[in-house]
C-alpha cells in the first residue's frame, strides 16, 4: 500500500487540530486516514456515516475510551456536523484527536453551527501525480527556478497516467475494461448518490447531460450561455449545476490572471476535469494532465505551507493566450504552455513574460528527451518538468 503525499503533514497537524480531508470520490481519503492511524496512533477508531451502526455510535457519542484518534468518514452528510465536531473537540480534545474526511468541499459548507476557524486544518487530497508515483521529491520554492530530475521510468509512468488517469484503482489495474466500467460507475454514483444526498436537484437528467458535455469544453473558454442553449435550460440552472459539480470535485475552473497593466478577460473561465483520462482528444488530455499536476502543487503550497498560491491562465483582449500561470501573493512566478510536440516556443509566452515580468517561462511537451533553452523559454519534456512538483 502506497503512503500518500500528505501523510506526514496530517500526522503532525492532527495532534493539535481537527484535520478536515476533502477530495474526489475514490481518491484514497479513507486509505490515507487509516494510514495516519496505523503510523501515528496505536489505537484509533474509524466511523463511516454511511454505515448505520457507525452512524448510531456517532449520534450517540459512543467511542472507545482507548481510541487516541477518531476518524469520521463522510461526516459532512450529517446536517449539524460542524457544531458536532466542534463540540467533540472542545470537550474531548485532550483525550482524542480528530480526522474528518469527505468527498465534497467541506470548507465551503455553511450548514449552520459555529465556525471551525482556529480549530481545524483543511487539506485537499489529489489523485496520483508523476512525483508521487516515482517516490521522488519536488523541491520547488516560490520565486526560485524550478529544479528537475531525470527519471528512469518517467516516460512510461506518464503514458500510464495519460491513458488510465490519476485515480489509484484504475491506474493500478491497467485494464481498459476495468477502466470503462469504473468510469461509468464513478459518474453515476457521484450524481445519483453523493450529490443527491446533500443537494436538492430538480432535474437529475439535466445534471447528467451537463456532466457528459463538459469533457468537450476542456481547455477552451467556458460559455455558460452556450451550455444553456445545448441543455435548453435557464442560465441560473446551468451556473448552479456547474457549481455543484465543481463542489464535488468533478471539474475545476481557472480564472484569467488580472493586473492593471494587462487588458485581460474579466469573467471567462477555462474548465478542466479531475480525471483527464476520459478525454478522447490527445492534446486536450495532455493539457488537462499538466493542469491537474499544477493544481495539486498550488494546493500543496497553500494547505501545507500557508502560501497564497493560485493557478490561472493568461489571455488578453487581443486573443493572446498562455495555458497556465502559477502566482504567489498575486505575483507571477512561472508560466507554462502545454504542447504535444511543438518545440518552437509560443510567441505569447515571451509577450506575457515581458509584459508581466514573469521570472520563468516553460513550454512543456509530451515528447520525451527534450530540454533546451530557446531565448527566455525553457522547452522541456513533461516527464522531466513534472518532477519539480509534488
Amino acid at each position: 500500500m502506497k503512503n500518500r503525499y500528505l501523510l506526514q503533514e496530517i500526522i503532525q497537524d492532527v495532534k493539535e487540530k481537527i484535520v478536515l480531508l476533502g477530495g474526489p470520490r475514490q481518491v484514497g481519503k479513507t486509505t490515507l486516514s487509516k494510514q495516519v492511524g496505523k503510523f501515528a496512533y496505536p489505537n484509533f477508531s474509524y466511523f463511516n456515516w454511511d454505515y448505520q451502526p457507525d452512524r448510531k455510535d456517532i449520534v450517540g457519542y459512543r467511542f472507545p475510551a482507548k481510541a487516541e484518534l477518531l476518524i469520521f468518514d463522510e461526516l459532512h452528510k450529517f446536517r449539524h456536523w460542524k457544531t458536532y465536531i466542534k463540540g467533540l473537540f472542545d470537550r474531548l480534545g485532550e483525550r482524542h484527536s480528530f480526522l474528518v474526511t469527505g468527498s465534497a468541499k467541506m470548507d465551503l459548507y455553511r450548514r449552520g453551527g459555529d465556525s471551525l476557524s482556529g480549530r481545524c486544518r483543511y487539506y485537499v487530497l489529489h489523485p496520483f501525480s508523476l512525483v508521487e508515483l516515482t517516490g521522488s521529491k519536488g523541491r520547488a520554492k516560490p520565486f526560485e527556478e524550478l529544479h528537475f530530475v531525470d527519471l528512469v521510468d518517467g516516460e512510461k509512468i506518464l503514458q500510464r497516467l495519460s491513458r488510465f488517469g490519476p485515480f489509484p484503482e484504475p491506474f493500478s489495474k491497467r485494464n481498459i475494461t476495468f477502466w470503462r466500467r469504473w468510469q461509468s460507475d464513478r459518474v453515476d454514483r457521484l450524481i445519483k448518490e453523493e450529490i443527491r444526498d446533500l443537494r436538492y436537484i430538480g432535474d437529475v437528467s439535466t445534471l447528467q447531460i451537463l456532466a457528459d458535455l463538459l469533457p468537450e469544453k476542456v481547455g477552451s473558454l467556458l460559455s455558460v450561455n452556450a451550455l444553456c442553449e445545448d441543455l435548453q435550460v435557464a442560465y441560473k440552472t446551468v451556473a448552479n449545476y456547474l457549481a455543484i459539480l465543481e463542489l464535488f470535485y468533478y471539474h475545476f475552473r481557472l480564472s484569467p490572471f488580472r493586473q492593471k497593466m494587462l487588458r485581460s478577460l474579466k469573467k471567462m473561465t477555462k474548465l478542466y476535469l479531475w480525471d483527464w483520462s476520459v478525454l478522447s482528444d490527445e492534446s486536450a488530455r495532455f493539457e488537462n494532465l499538466v493542469a491537474g499536476h499544477l493544481l495539486k502543487f498550488v494546493h500543496y503550497l497553500r494547505d501545507v505551507f500557508g502560501f497564497r498560491s493560485d493557478l490561472y491562465y493568461l489571455r488578453d483582449a487581443e486573443g493572446r493566450e498562455v495555458d497556465f500561470l502559477v502566482a504567489v501573493d498575486n505575483k507571477p512566478w512561472f508560466a507554462v504552455e502545454a504542447k504535444l510536440s511543438d518545440t518552437i516556443p509560443s510567441s505569447h509566452l515571451n509577450y506575457f513574460g515581458a509584459r508581466l515580468r514573469i521570472p520563468f517561462l516553460y513550454q512543456v511537451v509530451f515528447q520525451p528527451k527534450i530540454d533546451i533553452m530557446v531565448g527566455n523559454v525553457r522547452v522541456i519534456s513533461a516527464d522531466k518538468f513534472l518532477t519539480a512538483f509534488v
